[in-house]
């Protein structure tokens, strides 16, 4: 398809898309990447509504405004739009001077839109440049009129039309207030892409309330708008004019051109007279014959259409900062629910509780009761002979001690883990905006065997490394010889024992307070390593507990941080894209004296 001359104009040559100043047509072109496929994931008030702006304004990027910024002299697209009933396809064709749309008395009447176009234009219309969010059928000039059917097909139809001068096209829209959803969405989409408005309405229903919507928006987008009041009542013109007038400019419309068509019989071939169409023919066709009068109001109708859709926009960047930062409010109410959890498991394992039931039992075994806590000072050496001899005999003991710590631990672990679930669960459900990340993350949260399952092996892990801890310290052949004598796993029970019993830090006779028996593995690792080293050991050992704790929540906490989707585009990348896309624009020739010196209504 050739360019026009215009072109180079308005969407300028050189600059990339992330340039200080790039052109129009590229600031244009990038916002429209970043509107690829919009997403607005939290059911959040007004979500819904910017994510319908988006797509709207993708749409109109890609169907009006950047193929109208490439070629500002291709022919005027004139859409004929308005109320159900109000004679659209009959004035279409009364335009052209033959059947060219159906129409019927059936409501809604369903068809394809159609673009009509001269001849010589349709290099214009030969590829996707304008609405090329819709798939085209074109059809022979001569093919009878499509006839109406039980649905609107989302395609458009394209035929040549000889009794069009050539630089103007008219596209037959749907009706804006169908009682079909998607007529009006459609019409609302083929608007949106005209270059200008031929407004049909009726003596009857001039006054409601939809059209009057759409015909507030033209106004807010400077579009050029022409208005046709249809089926008038013989001796009402006047009167009806007035009123219509009045409505037009409350509503910003003072310079619409109005044609009146009374109330009269249609021909035989179903079409207004002559007389009837003229003086709307006769307007079109001076905009068409007027190079410089077309793209003024080509100029002022994509100025006044790309600010609406900027300011558009940035409604859609204040929804998608909200979202976002309702990400971050849900991602914070499951972090804060495992981190209490992570919290209560260290409290648990510092306060002496681990020290209780099976724990306790199993310590008292390998260790012994009794006189074996009297005269605590004066006995660590028989403490140590009787240990031994425990040991020697009967090793399990100290086996069924981890075996206890292990059962303990584990189950704690799980849970707390179960109860952060159910917490972040409650939370999200308060917040009744991420249903579909809850139930993504409610299907991923493992089960209660797979928790335990991780929970063992944590505590196994950590077991292992006091072990290790145990023996690398114990590296020395005197206290090698001491650890060979009690036994390593011995020696690494009263340090876990010393762990679970300690509360805020190793300090002097504070030290290990859940009962005697916690007393005992405090001066058993005295006597093997010393006070200070045994200090060091107990510390390394609460410390590697709660970064395994830590992590073994953060892993359950990743599920439902990566069940909350992220919003499309981001927030400061759209204000970005804005930002550069109204500076490329005031910095071009679409200056207001140059749109105001053609742009305005013959």
């Amino acid at each position: 398809m050739s360019q026009g001359t215009g072109a180079n104009q308005v969407a300028g040559v050189g600059g990339g898309a992330d340039d200080a100043s790039p052109s129009p047509a590229r600031a244009l072109s990038r916002l429209a990447e970043i509107l690829q496929d919009p997403v607005l994931p939290y059911a959040l008030p007004g979500s819904t509504k910017a994510l319908s702006a988006a797509l709207s304004v993708a749409d109109q990027l890609g169907d009006y405004l950047l193929p109208r910024l490439a070629s500002l002299d291709a022919p005027l697209l004139a859409v004929v739009g308005g109320s159900t009933g109000a004679g659209k396809s009959t004035l279409v064709s009364s335009l052209v001077g033959r059947r060219v749309a159906a129409s019927s008395a059936i409501r809604p009447t369903t068809r394809r839109p159609l673009l009509l176009h001269a001849p010589t234009d349709a290099p214009w219309f030969a590829d996707s440049r304008v609405l090329g969010s819709l798939p085209r059928i074109r059809v022979d000039e001569d093919a009878p009129a499509t006839p109406a059917s039980t649905a609107t097909a989302r395609e458009l139809e394209i035929r040549a039309c000889s009794a069009l001068p050539a630089g103007l096209a008219l596209l037959d829209a749907p009706d804006v207030d169908s009682v079909v959803d998607d007529n009006r969405d459609l019409a609302a989409t083929l608007l949106a892409s005209a270059d200008l408005w031929v407004f049909v309405t009726t003596a009857a229903r001039y006054a409601d309330a939809v059209p009057w919507g759409h015909l507030r928006e033209a106004a807010g987008r400077n579009v050029v708008v022409a208005v046709v009041l249809d089926r008038v009542p013989h001796g009402a013109a006047a009167e009806v004019e007035a009123d219509l007038r009045r409505r037009l400019d409350e509503a910003g419309l003072d310079g619409a051109p109005l044609f009146t068509v009374g109330e009269t019989v249609l021909g035989p071939d179903g079409l207004l007279s002559e007389p009837m169409v003229a003086p709307l023919r006769q307007w079109l066709e001076h905009l068409a014959a007027d190079a410089a009068a077309r793209r003024g109001v080509a100029l002022r109708t994509l100025v006044g259409a790309a600010g609406s859709a900027l300011t558009r926009l940035e409604a859609v960047a204040r929804a998608l900062a909200e979202q976002e930062r309702e990400r971050e409010r849900l991602d914070e109410l499951a972090a804060g629910a495992h981190a209490d959890a992570a919290a209560r498991v260290d409290a648990a394992t510092e306060d002496g509780l681990m020290l209780r039931g099976e724990v306790l039992a199993r310590w008292q075994e390998l260790v012994g009761t009794g006189e074996l806590l009297r005269g605590l000072e004066a006995q660590v050496g028989r403490w140590r002979d009787r240990l031994v001899a425990a040991v020697r005999g009967r090793p399990a003991p100290a086996v069924r001690v981890e075996e206890a710590i292990e059962s303990s631990l584990a189950t704690l672990l799980v849970a707390e883990a179960q109860r952060a679930g159910v917490d972040t669960e409650r939370a999200w459900r308060r917040q009744a905006s991420g249903q579909d990340a809850l139930d993504a993350a409610l299907a991923r949260l493992p089960e209660a065997h797979d928790l335990q399952e991780r929970a063992v092996l944590l505590t196994r892990g950590w077991q292992r490394a006091v072990l290790d801890m145990v023996r690398q310290e114990g590296a020395g052949k005197r206290l090698t010889a001491r650890l060979l004598s009690l036994g390593v796993n011995a020696v690494g029970v009263a340090l876990m024992v010393v762990v679970f019993a300690h509360t805020g830090g190793l300090t002097g006779g504070e030290l290990g307070i859940a009962g005697g028996t916690a007393v005992v593995a405090q001066r058993l690792l005295e006597a093997v390593f010393g006070d200070q080293a045994m200090r060091s050991l107990a510390q390394r050992s609460r410390a590697d507990l709660a970064r395994r704790t830590h992590e073994f929540f953060a892993h359950q906490q990743a599920v439902f941080h990566t069940s909350l989707a992220i919003a499309r585009p981001a927030s400061e990348q759209l204000r970005a894209a804005i930002g550069r896309a109204r500076a490329a624009l005031a910095s071009t020739q679409l200056a207001p004296e140059e749109m105001g010196r053609h742009g305005g209504h013959p």
